[in-house]
């Protein structure tokens, strides 16, 4: 097993190219966990939007170069769906896996989960003075297990991304009632469904609008430029930040 204090950087396409400023403060969380963080520039898209259109062998193409570039390494990424992608859907693409191959997948880790299930930090020494509202993305909840799914009624338990932010001095966390409602976005559904999609986040902002929360976080910033793109539109709502833009403060 490699060392889990020697990771490698996953970053989605997207993130690359609209909000670099996540995966910059990753990096810096990360180093403050005590982390060696290494980022190769040759990585691209994992394969989830072509995989999602059902678009099997244009995936398996992209899937085959990250699990070649990623080979045998422990890999943080700040996004839930991204990582699910690499660990539970590579499977699904009729691509022959080695034990690496296995070991690579198993091994590709969402960041509040890294930090808090493997390494076992929980306090990042961060201060963000406000009140924030959580959202739950629906592939940490229901793949990655970052959290407690309503529709199964398991005990309360608190996901890594609550365990951290509890630990940032002056932030007041304001969970919505509905704490796994889906934001709507869901990738290509957002373009496929666009009119159901903007329903569901206009009912989202409403529900992480509750407390007077300033801004809503989660670990998928995908599904938080959706809901801020409906709060630039109403003019209205806690602005959107990312998890690790939160730890990264001081």
């Amino acid at each position: 097993m490699t060392n889990p204090m020697d990771v490698h950087l996953f970053v989605p396409c997207y993130l690359d190219q609209v909000h670099p400023e996540v995966a910059m403060a990753t990096v810096t969380v990360l180093r403050r966990a005590g982390c060696t963080v290494h980022y190769s520039d040759q990585q691209t898209c994992c394969g989830q939007p072509m995989a999602n259109t059902g678009c099997a062998d244009d995936a398996a193409v992209l899937a085959r170069r990250h699990l070649d570039l990623f080979a045998g390494k422990t890999t943080v990424c700040p996004s839930g769906s991204c990582t699910s992608m690499v660990s539970h859907h590579y499977h699904d693409l009729g691509m022959r896996l080695s034990v690496t191959d296995e070991k690579t997948m198993q091994r590709t880790f969402e960041l509040s989960d890294f930090l808090v299930n493997v390494l076992g930090v929980t306090d990042l020494k961060a201060r963000f003075p406000h009140k924030v509202s959580l959202h739950h993305s629906c592939h940490g909840l229901r793949e990655l297990g970052l959290g407690v799914m309503s529709e199964r009624r398991d005990p309360p338990k608190l996901g890594p991304a609550e365990v951290l932010l509890a630990q940032v001095e002056g932030l007041t966390l304001v969970m919505p009632e509905r704490r796994d409602e889906c934001c709507g976005f869901g990738g290509t559904f957002a373009v496929a469904e666009a009119d159901l999609s903007a329903r569901m986040g206009h009912d989202r902002c409403d529900q992480l609008s509750q407390g007077d929360a300033e801004y809503m976080t989660g670990n998928d910033q995908s599904c938080l430029m959706h809901l801020d793109g409906i709060r630039k539109r109403r003019g209205r709502g806690p602005q959107a930040i990312h998890l690790a833009e939160i730890l990264a403060c001081q």
